[in-house]
């Protein structure tokens, strides 16, 4: 399978300096640039499952009727939280 190229990047000439500043011993710019922009792919692909998850657990949540109000829950967590801070108090 070829390669492909991504379109060039125009920048700053003080953004190019600084960018070549943090590259590290044997990084190429073409190399810098390839993993930045892998990692923001992975990044938004993670998102986008979170988000996919999210919407489906709030559908089954809403169609089966087994979710537990917000109030309820708010007030349970703030619950464990004095919890905590007590114990965490009395410790020391």
């Amino acid at each position: 399978m070829k390669t492909a190229s991504l379109p060039p990047v125009r920048v700053a000439p003080e953004f190019r300096q600084e960018l070549e500043g943090v590259l590290e011993d044997g990084e190429t710019l073409s190399q810098f640039v390839e993993s930045a922009v892998r990692s923001v792919v992975e990044k938004r692909k993670h998102q986008a499952e979170f988000v996919r998850r999210g919407i489906a657990a709030i559908q089954d949540t809403q169609r089966t009727g087994a979710g537990v109000p917000a109030d309820e829950m708010l007030t349970r967590l703030q619950t464990h939280l004095d919890a905590a801070k007590l114990a965490r108090a009395q410790r020391g």
